[in-house]
C-alpha cells in the first residue's frame, strides 16, 4: 500500500487541505492519506490550539464518505510534542508493508535539516513536496545527503504543483472571530460545527 502521511494542526481544517490531499492522492498514486493532527506541534508550544478532540471531529467531518482519507490520532494519543520522526515511526511498525510518503510544503523543505532527525524522516518516509502553482521549483539541495541519488531523483519527479488557493486556518479564525462568513473556505459540515460549538470567537 502506497500511504501518504499529512500532518498539521488542522486548525480549523479547510478546502486547501482537502484539495491538496486529493491531488496528491491522485498525482503520486496513493492508495490512501491519513490526516495526522498535531497533539503539541514543535513550532506552536506556546500557542493556544484548539482542544484536539474537535480538532480532530473536524476532520472526521470534513472527509466522510472519502473512502480514501482517513483520520489518525495517532500524534493526539502519543501526546507531548508531536515528533514526525516519531509518528512516521510508529505509522511503519504498525503498517510494515506500506511504503509511507509525507506530505510537506515547498517552504516547509528548507526547514527539514532543522526538524528531529531529518535523515531519518527521508528514510521512513519519502517526501512530497507541494508547491504553489507558477512558484519557482523549490531547491532540493537540503535533501542531498539525506536520501540516496535514486531517491532523490523520485522526490524531484513527483512534486506535486497546487491551484492558487488562498484559504489559511489562520484567517479562517480570523474571520469568525471578526463574525464573517467562511462558506466555501471550508466543508458545510465543519463550518456549522464550528458555530454550533462557538470556537474562534472572542469568548472562545
Amino acid at each position: 500500500m502506497r500511504l501518504g502521511i499529512f500532518g498539521g494542526s488542522f486548525d480549523p481544517v479547510h478546502y486547501g487541505h482537502l484539495l491538496i490531499a486529493e491531488t496528491c492522492l491522485q498525482k503520486c498514486r496513493l492508495d490512501q492519506i491519513w490526516f495526522v493532527p498535531a497533539g503539541v506541534p514543535p513550532h506552536k508550544q506556546n500557542s493556544l490550539l484548539t482542544p484536539a478532540q474537535q480538532r480532530i471531529e473536524m476532520l472526521h467531518l470534513a472527509i466522510a464518505g472519502h473512502q480514501s482519507f482517513h483520520v489518525s490520532s495517532i500524534e493526539v494519543d502519543r501526546g507531548g510534542i508531536s515528533y514526525t520522526v516519531d509518528t512516521l515511526r510508529e505509522i511503519s511498525s504498525q503498517q510494515p508493508s506500506a511504503e509511507l510518503y509525507f506530505l510537506m510544503g515547498a517552504d516547509s523543505l528548507n526547514d527539514l535539516p532543522t526538524w528531529r532527525e531529518p535523515n531519518s524522516i527521508c528514510t521512513l518516509a519519502t517526501p512530497i513536496v507541494v508547491r504553489r502553482e507558477g512558484a519557482p521549483e523549490p531547491s532540493f539541495e537540503v535533501l542531498h545527503g539525506m536520501l540516496p541519488a535514486d531517491r532523490l531523483h523520485l522526490v524531484k519527479a513527483q512534486q506535486v504543483e497546487m491551484p492558487i488557493l488562498e484559504i489559511s486556518s489562520t484567517e479562517l479564525r480570523r474571520c469568525v472571530r471578526m463574525q464573517q462568513s467562511i462558506r466555501y473556505q471550508t466543508p458545510r459540515a465543519v463550518e456549522k460545527y464550528i458555530e454550533s460549538h462557538q470556537l474562534y470567537t472572542p469568548q472562545h
